[in-house]
């Protein structure tokens, strides 16, 4: 089953953990001394923030899938969706171990399609999207669309 994934930037990580505590009517199900997130089940969602003290607002959204076989469902899409794809593969980010690629979509909003398969103790230990594309020629599927590209080490294209 795949789940709606939100990052968003916030300013003061204890002030908003409390408010979308309450809003959502849970605790997170991770708080790391940067980062929290929900894993909500009604709407099936992967809530996430981070704290951000010079920029706040949406990080990214993002298709969290269930299996590696549903991550290549959604690739189709992001395909089909032409846009230029950033594949960052297997990496390390927001204290998850995922495979992910990225796209914006004509408004610049930054989506992720991933499968977390693991636990980390790192926010962000792995390649960022910039890098990825530095590190190939040219992105491994043909898209229209060029994007810019940069990283603040959450792993997102910026």
């Amino acid at each position: 089953m795949k789940t709606f994934h939100v990052h968003i930037k916030v300013k003061d990580l204890e002030e908003n953990i409390a408010f979308y505590s309450a809003l959502f009517g849970t605790e997170p199900s991770v708080v790391k001394s940067d980062y929290a997130k929900w894993m909500l089940n009604d709407p099936k969602v992967n809530f996430a923030i981070s704290q951000n003290e010079n920029d706040n607002g949406i990080e990214h959204l993002g298709i969290q899938t269930g299996s590696r076989e549903e991550l290549q469902e959604v690739y189709g899409n992001l395909e089909k969706a032409k846009g230029v794809i950033f594949e960052e593969g297997e990496c390390s980010c927001c204290y998850a171990k995922s495979e992910k690629s990225w796209i914006k979509d004509p408004q610049g909003v930054e989506w992720e399609a991933f499968y977390t398969f693991g636990e980390t103790t790192v926010y962000g230990e792995g390649r960022n999207a910039k890098q990825v594309e530095e590190e190939s020629e040219e992105p491994k599927r043909e898209a229209s669309v060029k994007a810019e590209t940069t990283c603040d080490g959450s792993c997102a294209v910026g």
